[in-house]
């Protein structure tokens, strides 16, 4: 009895240690509200924040838009004749939405092998890392949320191209992001 006692009780402690809160958090247009449901949230932007200078709330906008803050979303499926499924539609995956290649370069260049997509620490990191890059080969001030929403979209070289002029879809997304990203600065004056 008291062997398989503990072992319940090990198994259960292993699942608390390892579990993560994937699904988006309840309040998602009150910035304060979404922090005080997941402190930790706030805790790996304002990291990311000192550490790159991408302010919270640029960050929280376009996670919003690439993943509503659920740590475990993918692409759809694509299917062939409508029923035979042929693989997802991207690469991408987590909170930043971040495709393979651009995962692993960023894995490489800060040395963090063992990063993942699905932790809010390292997709805020990586965020600011790729801002940054965002600022050094397109110019894109850290605080241009609309701009840094579009380059990191479309690629440092799709957006030097203007593949985004294209789209006019993604420029009304990006209105919307940098509105977003307004509304939580606001939110945040207030915390």
């Amino acid at each position: 009895m008291h062997r398989r006692t503990f072992s319940l009780g090990l198994v259960a402690l292993v699942g608390a240690c390892g579990s993560r809160e994937f699904e988006s958090p309840r309040n998602l247009e009150n910035a304060c509200a979404l922090i005080d449901e997941r402190p930790h949230y706030g805790r790996a932007m304002r990291r990311a924040e000192r550490r790159w200078n991408v302010p919270v709330h640029v960050q929280m906008a376009i996670i919003h838009q690439e993943s509503r803050f659920d740590g475990d979303i993918r692409p759809p499926f694509r299917y062939a004749l409508g029923v035979i499924p042929m693989g997802r539609q991207s690469s991408a995956i987590g909170y930043s939405q971040a495709l393979d290649g651009t995962w692993e370069e960023y894995q490489v260049a800060q040395g963090r092998r063992r990063a993942n997509r699905t932790d809010i620490d390292d997709a805020t990191d990586f965020m600011g890392w790729y801002m940054n890059l965002t600022l050094e080969r397109n110019g894109i001030p850290l605080d241009d949320t609309r701009r840094q929403y579009l380059a990191y979209h479309e690629g440092h070289t799709g957006y030097a191209r203007g593949s985004y002029n294209s789209k006019p879809w993604l420029l009304d997304v990006a209105e919307r992001v940098e509105r977003r990203a307004e509304m939580y600065r606001l939110q945040l004056l207030a915390c």
